[in-house]
């Protein structure tokens, strides 16, 4: 039942095949990843965990970091690194953390993020975020990018288990009083997907994060968008 929108084609192509739950107009929550979908983090992320891993012994590709990317830190290191040792994976989580946070101003919001926020804002859209950020981690880019005033609520995977576990999207859910059916979820991996889909919640993927188009889709998301511009027209019409 995937309803596909790119850059020029913003209406979904099969929208009499959605039912009335999946219809954006009516969603009032609208609940984000963070990194690849807001943030332009990814390249910062992949360079980071090369640096973490070199430091002590071990290798990976670009596309094996993209892949874990939206998991909680911990689980993505036991994924690419799993002859690691315990001590060394704690090793390579505290030197990811040394490389990551002094650059983390080179991550900036996708344009137009911040505008549309605003602009969900005005129309009285509560907004949130569910990420696989760790607390400290996400409140540090809230900070920087003085952005918390948008979000009624920010989940993390140290908070609520790691995805594809629902349990970021139920809390919200649960403390902002809203029905899944008034919820929409956007992401760029397809670990949102995934989430988004074990609680039957609407969902959008976009394309310019982690994920392939096509591995997106195969997921079978309830949207699908190319670009910001796409996500920031499809959400605010």
């Amino acid at each position: 039942m995937t309803a596909v929108s790119s850059a020029n084609t913003l209406a979904p192509t099969n929208n009499s095949e959605l039912s009335a739950d999946h219809h954006l107009a009516d969603k009032t929550l609208i609940i984000f990843d963070w990194d690849g979908t807001l943030m332009d983090s990814i390249g910062l992320i992949v360079e980071a965990m090369h640096v973490a891993g070199e430091a002590h012994g071990f290798t990976t590709t670009d596309q094996a970091v993209k892949d874990i990317i939206g998991l909680s830190l911990m689980h993505g290191i036991e994924i690419l690194y799993p002859q690691a040792t315990d001590a060394q994976k704690l090793a390579i989580q505290q030197s990811y953390a040394d490389y990551y946070i002094p650059n983390s101003h080179r991550t900036p919001f996708f344009a137009p993020i911040q505008d549309m926020l605003q602009t969900l804002q005005q129309q009285n859209k509560q907004l949130a975020v569910a990420t696989g950020k760790k607390r400290k981690g996400l409140d540090r880019v809230l900070e920087g990018s003085d952005s918390h005033h948008y979000f009624a609520i920010t989940r993390c995977a140290d908070e609520s288990g790691s995805k594809p576990d629902p349990q970021m999207l139920s809390d919200i859910l649960d403390y902002t009083k809203q029905p899944i059916s008034h919820a929409v979820f956007i992401g760029d991996s397809i670990y949102d997907i995934q989430m988004a889909n074990r609680l039957g919640m609407t969902s959008i993927a976009v394309n310019y994060g982690t994920a392939s188009s096509s591995e997106l889709a195969a997921q079978q998301p309830t949207y699908q968008v190319d670009t910001p511009q796409a996500l920031a027209e499809l959400l605010c019409a």
